[in-house]
């Protein structure tokens, strides 16, 4: 009985764990295969491109990204401001979190936008760089 519930309260806590993300905030951030700016180059991504923390060193943090894809990156070149990836090939972005509310603009796959807040209900409230905002659903983003 005592395993079980030591098996309950680590599932409840591995839950409980949010997943921490941040975005690119530099004109573009080399991504390589090991902390260090001796390894191998992967890839490039742009300003605003949101990244998954997996693991936080001094200098280095290993990120995922919406590919899945996992590589190392200079924590220098992220910052705290939280942004989202759109995954279809256009989303809808609403005046309000109804499917029926006004269409305040379209975001094509790949458009990175602003995370203002998790309004519930399956949508995000979300801000474009040209300052419209505005609520697309949460299963059209990636990033949360």
């Amino acid at each position: 009985m005592r395993w079980l519930l030591g098996a309950l309260w680590c599932a409840a806590s591995l839950a409980a764990q949010a997943l921490e993300f941040r975005a690119v905030s530099a004109e573009a951030a080399v991504l390589y295969d090991a902390p260090s700016a001796q390894a191998q180059k992967l890839f490039i991504l742009s300003r605003h491109y949101p990244v998954e923390i997996i693991v936080a060193l001094d200098k280095w943090v290993k990120v995922r990204d919406a590919s899945g894809a996992l590589a190392w990156v200079e924590s220098s070149k992220l910052a705290a401001k939280r942004t989202v990836l759109i995954t279809t090939a256009v989303a809808e972005i609403r005046a309000q979190p109804d499917a029926a509310a006004p269409l305040v603009f379209k975001a094509e796959r790949d458009v990175a936008l602003e995370l203002v807040e998790i309004a519930g209900g399956g949508w995000v409230k979300v801000k474009h760089r040209d300052g419209q905002s505005g609520f697309v659903p949460l299963k059209e983003v990636w990033g949360i």
